[in-house]
């Protein structure tokens, strides 16, 4: 009889569910393992073919500890706030949580069809109230500790739909709605202080199980360094330009100072504050500047651009030496100080600079070539000429602190997280603005503070929330002195959810408190963590920050949340290139699952190249799957009831100890590999054991869960995925030695034992390496090799 995929999957799928078989139990006695996948946005796309890669790694890993003894936490949930909704409800007025239920219940069919083996009474939404209550009360601890407060910073804003955007929806420098040119537009923020947690941040990834790569992505953002503030004064003004550099030593090499659009000293030239001979001109620039977004303002291949400001004068501090001032968009005003002392002989930004606007190049360490950003001898640098310019960091720190014109200081890229958004369809942001008590927030005993029905998702035109225009939500009274006060129409960003959802896993239900401290501590920290690297800086760092955060206030015993990180390879299409929509190219796992079976799409997903690597799409590699499941559907048939083959059981061992290992870390590929060789082993055999048969099932189970609980409940009530995993005798796995002779034209020249069933190829090369065949085919041309298995090997010359 034929497999059946569809009928067996649907029959196991329910009988899953009723019988609770993923369900975490409360049992504290048994060793835990918490393994998260990144939950998803449950976009109207639904699942593509790259989803089920990292999700089905992670369900091998969990039947394959569950089966191991392990009480298993391995849920799902949705990280359902964003602006896909909200653009969708702004274009149908369908309300944004239709929408999303209606998206969820599709990913969730789909999630279910593969089989995947989540505990769904752990379910969560990060739009639910009963889950985001927690969000905005996390947020008003924030507050009272002094690390969220506001700010007027600038947005991306669209001047024809008058409305702020977010960074993906500007294209090139335009709006993505109507191609219009964006501008910068500062408007109140929130803003959340996570530069005070830099460097436990950036300490406590030394600790961490994850891909070096991603640590040293989250290094770079944090981009700590340590060097001197420097002070420029500005001649004929009570003004200073204040730079960081990591360079004191090449002080002397400064040949012109570059301000950020952004920097104090720029808006008071453009304000005329400041009386300069280019006014318009600067403004110009500066415009223009205010319409880039910091990626196209940074990037290295990018041609520098700039404007001096003629007429503004720095004072070098050591030298006396007047230095010409420019303005320049390579500059950020968030970093450092937004400005920069150019010093074009070592460095490669100053340098491009310096040689397309005629700029004076002076190096001061001894080089061959410039620019030059290495260590050396120091040139050209008055009475520090000749010493090394390691110890001229150490002088040239110690001189500007004793003259009060610099300090040692230690600098970060890391900005503090801009935490609001002015749209609707988010977490509404838990504070009160009362003219009397200023800012205050929502008393916890309120939360959660819910969104208000609207019948218009437009934005305001003002570049407010949409909440600012509904007056009956936005008037309320001040919870500490009762006069009118209005609430916070921004909102948070779609980040905030998944800071903590981890957490809200281990106790979903409870509504007096986060997470229960017992459980809390039972299942913590998780033990894996499966999702994209394009993840790896901004939802991992974030989600570390509200961890510590909660450490600090003794709510979470773990200083980080995630132990070990992996990141799953792209599924590319198959010409190489990213599946798309717009291409044609994209490939939908309803269509794999419908055709070939769950279990094959698990298979090939795990089996088509390491785990991290990328790799294309192959619709043969999945008829190849297929398959190997209808021989495997096909061997029970020779199942009898006897004792194990000694050498089938030696084969059934070796490949016990290799798939164990290779779900250890991670290599699905070369254990399904080892799973097909016993299989075509017990395809040789006319009467399989059945208690081999049985094993080989439970080693196949967590990569193909339906057809292996298909067979094994001929013989067994139990579902197997609760069964103990089998365990590895080496002394069963030992091979049986054979003695191979090995012939040179017929005649007897060497003999040795080997592994019983060794193959040619290795077999000839073994021979070939034996001392005392060597002399009778060296410098011989070898017409034929012969080999009869586990019997000799004749060389004919």
């Amino acid at each position: 009889m034929k497999y059946d995929h569809k009928k067996q999957e649907k029959k196991w799928h329910k009988f899953w569910e009723n019988e609770e078989v993923f369900r975490t139990e409360e049992d504290f006695e048994k060793p835990k393992f918490y393994c998260l996948d990144m939950f998803p946005y449950p976009s109207g796309k639904g699942l593509h073919i790259g989803h089920p890669r990292g999700y089905t790694a992670t369900d091998v890993v969990s039947h394959y500890k569950r089966m191991n003894g392990y009480n298993v936490l391995h849920p799902m949930g949705w990280d359902a706030f964003g602006l896909p909704a909200e653009n969708y409800a702004i274009k149908t007025g369908t309300h944004p949580r239709e929408s999303v239920n209606k998206n969820i219940k599709h990913f969730k069919n789909q999630l279910k069809s593969i089989g995947l083996g989540y505990d769904w009474n752990r379910e969560i939404n990060t739009t639910d109230p009963e889950y985001f209550k927690w969000t905005q009360w996390i947020f008003v601890k924030m507050f009272k500790k002094g690390l969220a407060y506001e700010d007027e910073l600038p947005i991306n804003w669209c001047p024809s739909c008058k409305t702020g955007l977010a960074n993906e929806e500007v294209i090139d420098g335009e709006c993505e709605r109507c191609d219009s040119s964006v501008e910068k537009k500062d408007i109140r923020q929130w803003v959340l202080k996570i530069t005070e947690y830099a460097d436990r941040l950036l300490d406590d990834l030394e600790d961490l199980d994850w891909p070096e790569p991603i640590k040293e992505m989250q290094r770079n953002w944090i981009g700590k360094s340590k060097g001197a503030k420097i002070d420029f004064e500005v001649k004929g003004t009570d003004d200073k330009i204040e730079v960081f550099t990591t360079r004191p030593d090449t002080v002397f090499g400064a040949t012109f100072m570059v301000l950020a659009p952004e920097h104090d000293l720029t808006q008071k030239v453009i304000s005329g504050d400041l009386d300069v001979k280019n006014e318009s001109e600067v403004k110009k620039y500066v415009e223009k500047a205010r319409k880039k977004s910091d990626l196209e303002r940074t990037e290295l291949n990018k041609e520098k651009t700039g404007v001096e400001i003629k007429g503004l004068t720095a004072l070098n501090p050591l030298s006396g030496e007047e230095i010409p001032v420019w303005v320049a968009d390579y500059v950020l005003g968030s970093y450092g100080y937004g400005a920069v002392m150019s010093v074009p002989a070592h460095d490669e930004r100053d340098f491009e600079m310096a040689k397309k606007y005629d700029l004076q190049i002076r190096s001061v360490i001894e080089a061959e070539e410039l620019p030059f950003a290495g260590e050396g001898k120091v040139i050209n640098s008055k009475e520090f000429n000749g010493i090394s310019t390691k110890m001229m960091k150490e002088r040239i720190i110690r001189k500007l602190e004793e003259d009060g014109k610099g300090e040692r200081a230690v600098n970060y890229k890391l900005r503090d997280w801009v935490f609001s958004r002015q749209r609707y369809w988010g977490e509404p942001i838990p504070i009160i603005h009362c003219t009397k008590c200023g800012t205050v927030p929502v008393p916890e005993e309120n939360l959660p503070v819910t969104l208000p029905d609207v019948e218009k998702y437009e934005p305001t035109g003002t570049g407010d929330s949409p909440l600012a225009a509904i007056d009956s939500w936005v008037e309320t009274k001040c919870p500490e002195c009762k006069s009118k006060a209005k609430r916070e129409t921004n909102t948070m960003p779609q980040w905030a959810g998944s800071c903590w959802y981890y957490l809200r896993y281990i106790d979903p239900k409870n509504d007096e408190e986060l997470v229960d401290s017992k459980m809390e501590e039972h299942f913590m920290p998780v033990d894996l963590y499966v999702g994209g690297a394009e993840h790896a800086v901004l939802h991992l760092l974030y989600a570390r920050f509200w961890h510590k955060f909660l450490y600090d206030l003794d709510l979470v015993s773990t200083k980080e949340p995630f132990k070990k990180l992996k990141n799953q390879g792209l599924i590319m299409a198959d010409d190489g290139t990213k599946m798309s929509k717009s291409k044609g190219n994209m490939v939908s796992p309803d269509e794999i699952v419908d055709k070939y079976g769950a279990d094959v799409l698990r298979l090939y997903e795990m089996f088509v190249g390491g785990f991290e690597d990328e790799v294309p799409w192959d619709e043969d590699g999945v008829v190849g799957m297929r398959r190997f499941l209808e021989r495997v559907w096909a061997l029970k048939e020779n199942v009898a009831d006897k004792s194990p083959d000694k050498e089938l059981q030696s084969i059934l061992h070796r490949t016990i100890k290799k798939v164990t290992e290779d779900i250890e870390n991670f290599k699905f590929n070369t254990a399904i590999s080892s799973l097909m060789i016993l299989s075509n082993e017990l395809k040789e055999k006319k009467e399989i054991s059945l208690k081999i048969f049985l094993k080989f099932l439970q080693l196949l189970a967590p990569f193909a869960p339906h057809i292996s609980e298909e067979i094994w409940q001929k013989w067994k009530d139990e579902t197997i995925l609760r069964s103990e995993w089998p365990e590895f005798d080496s002394k069963l796995a030992e091979k049986k030695k054979i003695t191979l002779v090995i012939q040179v034209n017929g005649k007897l020249r060497d003999k040795f034992e080997v592994d019983k069933g060794i193959e040619k190829e290795e077999a000839i090369k073994m021979a070939k390496e034996r001392e005392k065949v060597k002399k009778w085919i060296k410098e011989k041309e070898i017409k034929k090799e012969i080999f009869v298995k586990d019997k000799l090997v004749n060389f004919v010359t």
